[in-house]
């Protein structure tokens, strides 16, 4: 089971795509060291082992090195997922010395200019591949997570040997949503046989590589992998509800990072009470609770579609997701 607690809503970059719309500012309400700790306390009660701490930028966060040891000391496995320019040599002897386990680290391209143009940064780049060394140097482990849009989805199966030549042990491809600034990048979201072509080719290129590759915010790919025959360590398509969650930096408990559907907030009520007892937790755990084609789905206790998909397009994340049909093809 999986939390990621966006821990800051600041970032040094200015990414195209951000889900949470960050930049380099401060933001009110966020949870006070002490309220995380509290949470941390609460994420481990209630049963969750790895711990995502995001952001934003979770490096821009002052007391990122606390929460990480708390997390260990709590039986949590802290990992950070992070965009990587801002992990030195120093960063990452700290990174290892408070306990981190492992770094997501955010490359949405093999081209260097093309990936500063995604992160309207420039230099961006070179130092996000400073900060995967960093870790390696480090033995902290190095998962390569890619935004797919039009604009690189020829390069996918390249990155996974990009992925492969700079140490990383897995490449996950996250399939655009567009919310938060992506909103503005509609235009770049793969379109139905794009998007599942895509997804075949990644599970043909896995059954080639030693290295993991999950495609996600596409939970088809369970469905394809079943038609396929290849064996997959994973139990569900989405998770979200079931055996993850995400908390913002307010304290707001929400299904998924793409999907602003608050299941409750940290500040009024525990973390334990909101994930055991929240109404719409306990909807998502409930198959007969899921509409349209998903709801009539065979596949939807190993898929379950993608619920922020199903929530942008209809505005009820219990709707079918508009992606559903390719998969029965």
């Amino acid at each position: 089971m999986i939390v990621s607690w966006n821990i800051t809503k600041k970032c040094n970059l200015y990414c195209k795509h951000c889900y949470r719309d960050s930049m380099l500012k401060d933001f009110k309400d966020e949870l006070t060291t002490e309220e995380g700790e509290k949470l941390i306390r609460e994420i481990a009660l209630s049963g969750f082992k790895i711990l995502i701490l995001s952001g934003g930028e979770p490096l821009m966060r002052k007391d990122l090195l606390h929460l990480i040891s708390f997390a260990r000391k709590e039986g949590l496995i802290p990992v950070l997922g992070t965009n990587g320019t801002l992990i030195t040599e120093e960063a990452a002897k700290d990174l290892k010395r408070a306990g981190i386990m492992g770094a997501g680290i955010s490359i949405d391209s093999a081209q260097e200019d093309k990936h500063d143009g995604f992160r309207q940064t420039r230099g961006s780049f070179k130092s996000a591949l400073n900060g995967i060394e960093n870790c390696l140097k480090e033995k902290i482990r190095v998962q390569i997570n890619c935004t797919v849009t039009k604009d690189n989805k020829d390069e996918i199966l390249d990155m996974v040997e990009f992925a492969k030549e700079k140490g990383a042990s897995a490449m996950h491809p996250f399939f655009l949503v567009e919310v938060g600034r992506g909103k503005d990048m509609a235009d770049k979201a793969l379109r139905e046989q794009e998007y599942i072509s895509l997804i075949d080719d990644i599970l043909d290129k896995q059954l080639s590589t030693d290295i993991e590759l999950k495609p996600t915010c596409a939970p088809q790919f369970m469905v394809r992998a079943k038609k396929k025959g290849i064996n997959m360590r994973f139990t569900r398509g989405c998770i979200a509800g079931i055996a993850y969650c995400c908390i913002l930096p307010n304290g707001d408990v929400n299904i998924c990072p793409y999907l602003q559907v608050k299941a409750g907030n940290v500040k009024e009520k525990s973390f334990y009470d909101i994930w055991k007892n929240s109404e719409v937790f306990n909807k998502l755990r409930n198959y007969d609770c899921y509409e349209g084609e998903c709801g009539r789905c065979q596949h939807i206790s190993i898929c379950g579609g993608c619920r922020a998909r199903a929530y942008k397009t209809t505005g009820d994340c219990f709707q079918e997701d508009p992606m559903c049909s390719v998969c029965r093809a």
